[in-house]
């Protein structure tokens, strides 16, 4: 059997009963053999200032964070959309990872899912962090896509109990371990 990938999701909501939460610890269980799924260090740390950084340096959440990147075979990024966009924390986040001499997201396989109450599901933040991570040099899985919609219908108490969405996960995930694979030679 093929080395088991060691894949690192990041969650882009602060909030614990997020639905994106849920989504990422759904994909975490969902996860093929082949891979491990886990979630980073936590990523809350200063408002990016180059200032700061110059006086400062990185913060010790930032260096985590970075050593954590560098170390997975992957990232899974999942994500509510706040005001049609990417939540600032995970912004911030990725704002003070590419100020590193080596940015940990280069040459990282990456994939995106999301979940919202809407009909959209997120995708206004996916297409912005797909715009975002490209000058990270990443590698951006495209399809298949999970973009949950209307989710307070699909989690009840935590917990997915849409059929149709777990298949969909799946799919991606299983999509994503061959993807990361041909690009890591794992």
């Amino acid at each position: 059997m093929a080395e088991k990938l060691n894949i690192l999701a990041m969650c882009g909501s602060l909030r614990k009963g997020s639905f994106n939460r849920m989504l990422m610890n759904t994909s975490i269980s969902l996860a093929p053999e082949g891979m491990a799924i886990k979630e980073g260090p936590s990523y809350l740390m200063p408002i990016y200032n180059a200032d700061d950084q110059n006086s400062k340096g990185f913060p010790p959440e930032s260096d985590a964070l970075a050593a954590a990147v560098r170390a997975a075979d992957g990232l899974l990024i999942v994500s509510p959309e706040y005001n049609w966009s990417i939540p600032a924390g995970l912004k911030n986040a990725i704002d003070w990872l590419s100020r590193y001499k080596e940015v940990p997201f280069t040459g990282k396989p990456l994939a995106i899912q999301s979940a919202a109450g809407g009909l959209l599901g997120g995708s206004r933040m996916q297409y912005h962090l797909r715009q975002v991570m490209t000058p990270m040099d990443c590698h951006l899985f495209g399809r298949p896509e999970v973009i949950v919609t209307f989710a307070p219908q699909k989690f009840k108490e935590g917990k997915l109990e849409d059929q149709a969405t777990a298949d969909m996960i799946k799919a991606q995930l299983a999509g994503y371990e061959k993807y990361v694979r041909k690009l890591t030679g794992k």
